[in-house]
């Protein structure tokens, strides 16, 4: 399937900041509730990711991440999922952060 370039600028794709992380301990399957800033634009987005097999709090917090921010929310278990963090899955399917390489200004655009 392809898309045109007017398709992909449609998906508003964002580096945000990880302020908090919590267990989301509702979730079906092992996840945490990330609390992610976007700068003054977009502000402090909640989010729900499937993180826990490789990393933890400590490692998440203060992380520069990727993440979908123009999805409508989504009710996963107890929280409002309003933006989609990025990640690939390993071999295992563990999920691996789509990271920014160098830090960018919280709310920068992919393009």
């Amino acid at each position: 399937m392809t898309i045109s370039f007017d398709d992909f600028l449609k998906v508003d794709i964002r580096a945000g900041t990880i302020v908090a992380c919590t267990p989301n301990v509702a979730a079906r399957k092992p996840a945490y509730k990330l609390s992610v800033d976007f700068g003054p634009e977009i502000g402090i987005r909640t989010s729900s990711a499937q993180l826990v097999d490789l990393y933890q709090t400590e490692d998440l917090i203060g992380r520069q991440v990727a993440a979908v921010v123009n999805f409508p929310p989504r009710q996963i278990a107890r929280v409002v999922s309003e933006v989609l963090v990025l990640g690939f899955p390993d071999q295992d399917g563990r999920v691996v952060l789509a990271a920014v390489e160098r830090p960018v200004p919280n709310g920068a655009r992919l393009f």
